[in-house]
C-alpha cells in the first residue's frame, strides 16, 4: 500500500510540475520548438522524470541561475533523450545522448547557462551541432 501510495504521489507532482510549467516558444534554424521552462529548483530536480510520451517539437529548458558546467542524469526519466548545453546566448555547447534510467552524468563541456533537452536524435536529425544557435532563449524567465 505504501509502495502504491508512493507512486501516486509521484506520478501527481510530475503532472503537477508540467501543467505548472511555463512554455516558450524557440526557433532552431527554422525548427520550432515548444519547450516546457524549468527555472526553479523544484521543476529542475523534476525535470522530464515520469514522462512517458513528449511529442516530437516539445522539450524542456533548464534556466540556471549561473553558467557553470553543469551535468543532467536520467533517474527516473522513462524517454530517451538528447540534451544541448547552451551558452548565455544560447549557441550550442556539446550535444549528449541519454538513456532512461541511467545515472551517468552528462555535462556541460565548458560553462553553460542552459541545458535543453528534446526526443533522443532531435539534435542529430536536423543537423545541430556546437555553435548552432537556439533563438529565442532571451525570452526565458530568469532562474529562481
Amino acid at each position: 500500500m505504501k509502495a502504491l501510495l508512493s507512486l501516486c504521489l509521484a506520478l501527481f507532482a510530475a503532472l503537477t510540475t508540467a501543467q505548472a510549467l511555463p512554455v516558450l516558444e524557440l526557433q532552431a534554424g527554422f525548427h520550432r520548438i515548444e519547450a516546457e521552462v524549468a527555472h526553479t529548483q523544484p521543476a529542475r530536480v523534476q525535470g522530464l522524470m515520469q514522462r512517458r510520451e513528449m511529442p516530437p517539437q516539445r522539450g524542456m529548458l533548464f534556466v540556471f541561475p549561473e553558467s557553470d558546467r553543469h551535468c543532467m542524469w536520467m533517474k527516473n526519466t522513462l524517454l530517451p533523450l538528447a540534451v544541448a548545453f547552451l551558452d548565455d546566448a544560447g549557441r550550442i555547447i556539446n550535444v549528449a545522448e541519454m538513456q532512461p534510467g541511467s545515472e551517468d552524468n552528462h555535462c556541460a563541456a565548458a560553462p553553460a547557462r542552459y541545458a535543453l533537452e528534446m526526443n533522443a536524435g532531435w539534435f542529430a536529425r536536423r543537423g545541430l551541432k556546437p555553435g548552432a544557435a537556439i533563438m529565442g532563449i532571451e525570452r526565458a524567465p530568469p532562474p529562481r
